[in-house]
């Protein structure tokens, strides 16, 4: 999913603030619905996001990000693509930039957390934290900025004093970053501390680049119109909403609010079609029912224990099922497609020798694989070491590896469930093929406990692979097609 490279313009935008838990997929998508012109995804670690994978999830039609732990760190899709900003809470510039050029082609813009005041951002020397460190800020903007094709952002709080905050948004402006988002209090203060308009409307007239007032929720903005007087009160180019949007998201409709019940089924509709998490789910709309909670319909969402169970209290229990049924049917159909439809190796079949196989630890020695038989043969015979070239496949995360000896490739059509899994059923192919011992009890090749490897604790065929790569993570596949 490629973004162009015009830039994402920040004049006269409504927008969705960056909320923890809140600025997930299903709550940007209604905020666009309602008239969100852009919309920024929660804060998201950088450190965590570096351990992500990229993966195509041909199910929901979205690209994820997913976390070792198999969890969906930031998952988006094609719809907010032009209009997604992604926010980082980072400390470094070099992490920033590699997470910016991760995800640099499935977003519209790339956000730097310099605002939240809360521990486990500014323990890190992240959020709030940076307003103390301009050299800091410096760094890491202008490594944005010069190492990445989106447009670069920043959200800040304001200083105690009028005179330091305005040095720093002048030296944060010189950095070339394209905009910059002012939540109109200081770290100390909290929502119920007034938003100093005055602040932002003196920002707003010393920078020359777009400045985008946030903070307005409490005192400011209960209904669209409000909006509108906000920005002007403070002077900005545009309005960044955040708790009357997380209260309400038809805050952006003209025409006024919605019905509460009826933006609450949106939201749930959005949240099965895109397989959000129920705890996710069920966290944002007790943030929308807030004093309704003691309500029946309160009750029953605060007992829900599912996706299925929170539809079921919201009278939506037919369209859960119906979802549910389409989504199976859309992974089965995805999981029994022939190899072409699917696109394995692109390779004519005459290019590759393929077999139904699985290593199965049970029946070879505790230090014998096949891996090691094969890379043991190729040592005898004087040719180059194995090679091999694994892809993981979105719809169910399973492997497939293709090893190449001798210039023929050899892969197993039975995907695993591990990528060294994967590789040794490969290497069962060649050896199968070539008429060698793969070191099944009763059959190990004698010369395997002769020699000395590099490491008692390594697989000699992890000597001879090239580097992992997710189906979908931009970059071409081994097994091609992909």
């Amino acid at each position: 999913m490629i973004v162009n490279n015009l830039s994402l313009c920040y004049h006269n935008k409504l927008i969705l603030a960056p909320m923890v838990r809140v600025g997930t997929l299903p709550m940007r998508l209604l905020a666009l619905d309602y008239g969100a012109d852009i919309v920024y995804c929660e804060e998201l670690i950088d450190i965590k996001m570096l351990q992500c994978k990229r993966v195509v999830n041909e199910v929901l039609s979205t690209v994820d990000f997913v976390a070792p732990d198999d969890r969906v760190v930031f998952r988006t899709c094609e719809r907010e693509q032009s209009r997604v900003v992604f926010q980082m809470g980072t400390s470094d510039a070099e992490r920033a930039l590699a997470v910016a050029r991760l995800v640099e082609n499935d977003v519209a813009g790339i956000d730097v957390n310099m605002g939240c005041p809360k521990e486990y951002s500014t323990k890190g020397g992240m959020g709030a934290a940076l307003l103390s460190d301009p050299d800091k800020i410096e760094k890491i903007l202008s490594t944005l900025v010069k190492g990445t094709c989106r447009p670069v952002t920043c959200k800040i709080r304001i200083l105690p004093s009028l005179e330091d905050t305005l040095s720093l948004v002048k030296r944060i402006e010189r950095t070339g970053i394209a905009a910059i988002a002012v939540h109109g209090r200081k770290r100390e203060e909290r929502p119920q501390h007034p938003v100093s308009c005055e602040v932002i409307k003196a920002i707003a007239e010393t920078l020359s680049i777009p400045v985008i007032a946030n903070g307005g929720s409490h005192d400011h903005i209960q209904q669209y119109l409000d909006i509108e007087d906000f920005r002007q009160a403070t002077a900005a180019s545009s309005v960044m909403v955040a708790r009357a949007a997380m209260w309400n998201p038809s805050i952006f409709l003209k025409e006024g609010l919605r019905p509460l019940e009826e933006v609450m089924q949106t939201y749930i509709r959005y949240a099965v079609q895109y397989d959000n998490h129920y705890t996710n789910t069920k966290y944002c709309l007790c943030q929308m029912l807030r004093e309704q909670l003691e309500s029946p319909q309160g009750r029953l969402l605060h007992a829900a224990q599912s996706s299925q169970e929170i539809c079921e209290a919201f009278g939506l229990g037919a369209f859960y099922e119906e979802t549910t049924r389409e989504l199976d049917a859309r992974r089965t159909e995805l999981l029994t497609r022939t190899p072409e439809e699917a696109r394995e190796p692109a390779q004519d079949d005459s290019g590759v020798i393929k077999m139904a196989v699985k290593f199965d630890r049970r029946v070879y020695p505790r230090q014998i694989t096949p891996k090691m038989c094969l890379l043991e043969w190729c040592r005898r015979e004087k040719l180059a070491q194995p090679v091999y070239e694994t892809v993981q496949r979105p719809v169910d995360r399973l492997f497939c590896s293709v090893v190449t000896v001798a210039e023929q490739k050899y892969q197993s059509t039975l995907w695993d469930k591990s990528k060294k899994l994967a590789e040794q059923a490969a290497a069962i192919v060649c050896l199968r093929s070539l008429g060698l011992p793969e070191g099944r009890l009763g059959e190990e090749s004698p010369s395997l406990h002769k020699r000395k490897w590099e490491s008692p604790h390594q697989d000699p065929g992890e000597l001879c692979k090239k580097p992992f790569v997710a189906l979908g993570s931009g970059k071409e596949s081994p097994l091609g097609g992909w």
